[in-house]
């Protein structure tokens, strides 16, 4: 069956209206946006979870959408060098040539761009049609401007197969180095074209993966700002379960909402595949063990959530989808396995787990 045609295209970025401006307390009181760190978590007594339909464990798969919004020239100084098939390789000239950005100042690399372009042509539709024959819904970490290039794939993802969204930057960026400033004005934009892109449907959660002090805690206040509420953030690592987190901006705010927390990982991340030593680039089996090894510690606890992040130009090459498959063939083996989009996870979370504060 053909794709759907895309829908009419967007106007340019720019055309959008001013971003909402700050809350005066991210320049007068920045120390409200440092979010503490919490080392015990719910220690020896976690939340006893029985996820819906009887489910022993809540099973999240989540595409991360970023294909033409990496690094490239123009406008870029250098080409991408992060997450493709020979990004970091330096064992032959040849390899080290495609690979290293220094060595290529202000000249394109064809194979990082075809191999991002892999993802957006072939690999999301891959993903995308395997999840869709299982009957199971995934989440979309959706890069703005990558987006913006493929309508079609958002909309087959979103409208048709009913997946959520969670903002994942205007371009594939690295927040690392931005003050809070600089944060605020790239979520605002980023949410704004998401919206755009989803009809005026805001993004329901938030993932940047690389980023500064105190951007987790502006996050909910772009939402707020933006007439919305934030769903979730999946800016953190450190839990196998959902929980609370106290914003120190909200005190005397006339009501505190508090953010959750969907953990995310990267023990299960595919990006391991071009990490070192992650899961070896050609080596699916060492990929569908691991799945199958967390899956099995996790379904036998009981209670917890697991992640399944993906990239289609990653997860999406035909050996690792087969891989893949796999993985979701011996899952479709057990009972009581929820497998749900991180919207629907948080929205059991909070009925179940509303906000007390002091978390």
């Amino acid at each position: 069956m053909q794709s759907p045609p895309p829908p009419t295209p967007l106007p340019p970025p720019h055309q959008t209206h001013q971003n909402p401006a700050p809350p005066p307390s991210l320049s007068e009181k920045p120390s409200l946006y440092t979010l503490p760190r919490h080392l015990t978590g719910y220690g020896a007594h976690p939340p006893s979870v029985t996820w819906p339909g009887n489910s022993r464990i809540a099973l999240s798969f989540v595409l991360n959408y970023e294909e033409g919004a990496e690094r490239a020239v123009p406008p870029d100084q250098h080409p991408e060098n992060y997450l493709w098939e020979w990004a970091g390789a330096a064992s032959t000239s040849a390899s080290a040539e495609a690979a290293a950005p220094a060595q290529r100042e202000g000249r394109r690399n064809f194979i990082a761009e075809q191999d991002y372009e892999y993802g957006s042509r072939i690999g999301c539709w891959r993903v995308l049609r395997l999840l869709n024959e299982f009957g199971w819904k995934g989440t979309l970490f959706l890069v703005a401007s990558a987006g913006e290039q493929n309508p079609a794939f958002v909309h087959a993802a979103v409208e048709e197969a009913g997946w959520d969204v969670a903002a994942h930057g205007q371009r594939w960026v690295d927040m690392g180095g931005y003050g809070l400033g600089e944060v605020w004005e790239e979520v605002t934009g980023c949410v704004r074209r998401i919206q755009r892109l989803l009809g005026g449907k805001m993004p329901v959660g938030v993932y940047y993966g690389r980023v500064s002090e105190g951007a987790r805690a502006v996050y909910p206040a772009v939402w707020k700002a933006l007439g919305g509420r934030l769903g979730y953030s999946s800016e953190a690592y450190n839990d196998d379960q959902p929980y609370w987190v106290d914003l120190p901006w909200e005190e005397g705010e006339g009501g505190r909402e508090g953010m959750l927390v969907v953990p995310y990982n990267q023990d299960c991340n595919d990006a391991n595949f071009h990490i070192p030593p992650g899961f070896v680039s050609s080596n699916g089996d060492t990929y569908f063990n691991y799945l199958k090894d967390t899956f099995d510690c996790l379904y036998r606890e009981g209670g917890k959530m697991m992640n399944v992040p993906l990239h289609p130009r990653i997860a999406g090459k035909p050996g690792r989808s087969e891989a893949l498959r796999r993985f979701l063939g011996y899952v479709k083996g057990h009972e009581g396995v929820w497998v749900a989009t991180r919207e629907e996870i948080a929205t059991f979370w909070k009925e179940k787990f509303p906000y007390e504060g002091g978390g």
